[in-house]
Order: C-alpha cells, then sequence, then structure tokens
C-alpha cells in the first residue's frame, strides 16, 4: 500500500530537482565561476530578432532518477520472476521518461538577436529571456562578452 506512494513521492521529488539544477541563460544571471572575471564591452543596435526555444538540458540525472523510480515501481507489480522482469522493464521505461521530463522542465524561450556594432559589424546572440524583459528592433544594447558567454542587455 505504501509502496506506490513512495514511488510516486520519489519521482516527484527527483523531477523538482532536475528542475532546480537547470541555470538560466539570461542576459542578467551569471555563475558563480564568472564573477570577478574581466570581460569585454561592446556597444551596438538590435537590427532583427525573433524567438527562439533553447533546448532543455540531457543530463544522466533524469535517466537515473527515472531509472531508480521506475525499477523501484516495477518491482511492486507481480512475485518472484515476475516481479523481477517488471522491475527492468519499469526500470528502462523510467529512464526514458526521466530523460524526457528533464529536458522538458529545463527547456526555456529565448530570443535570438541580431546586434550591429559600432563598427559596422553584426553578430548574433541567443539567450534566455528574464521575466519581463523585452527587445525591439532599433533598442541600443550593450554586449558584455566574458569566459562564460556573451550576453546582450538593454542600455
Amino acid at each position: 500500500m505504501w509502496r506506490p506512494l513512495i514511488t510516486a513521492a520519489l519521482a516527484a521529488t527527483l523531477a523538482i530537482g532536475a528542475a532546480g539544477c537547470a541555470s538560466r541563460q539570461t542576459g542578467d544571471t551569471y555563475s558563480r565561476s564568472e564573477a570577478r572575471q574581466p570581460g569585454t564591452v561592446q556597444y551596438g543596435s538590435v537590427v532583427s530578432l525573433r524567438p527562439v526555444t533553447i533546448e532543455g538540458t540531457k543530463s544522466p540525472v533524469g535517466a537515473a532518477a527515472g531509472t531508480i523510480a521506475g525499477g523501484i515501481a516495477g518491482s511492486t507489480i507481480g512475485g518472484g520472476r515476475g516481479s523481477a522482469i517488471v522491475a527492468v522493464i519499469g526500470a528502462v521505461a523510467g529512464g526514458l521518461l526521466g530523460s524526457a521530463v528533464e529536458e522538458g522542465v529545463t527547456r526555456a524561450s529565448g530570443v535570438e538577436l541580431i546586434v550591429r556594432l559600432k563598427d559596422g559589424s553584426e553578430r548574433v546572440y541567443v539567450q534566455a529571456l528574464a521575466e519581463n524583459e523585452r527587445f525591439n528592433v532599433g533598442d541600443q544594447v550593450r554586449i558584455v562578452t566574458s569566459a562564460g558567454g556573451a550576453r546582450v542587455t538593454r542600455m
């Protein structure tokens, strides 16, 4: 009676944990390793933009969590050899499902920006959008480039 409840709770906890591990790729988010690192700044204007989807992470965490939860859930069904077979099937199915859940939960909406720099050259940047962040053609922007990549922010 408790096994299905425990399995469901474990699966939910692991899915939430995978979502919490996702890093944000917005223009205003820096990783800990990027703090206090020198970078360069360029200025330009947005000449084109379009919405994009940034795929989610595909780390072993989601698959491992799903495999564990699926194996436990499968082992609660049947008895003897049947239980072992269903546990293996549950583990495989859980691994696939866990991987898909992780990718879906960490997927983000983003924007592809084409920016004309002050020297006349054009560059493309892709980043997730922070809440309430909007870019428009003609916006003056600042591009900060460091070891962690580049970020575009409105001026």
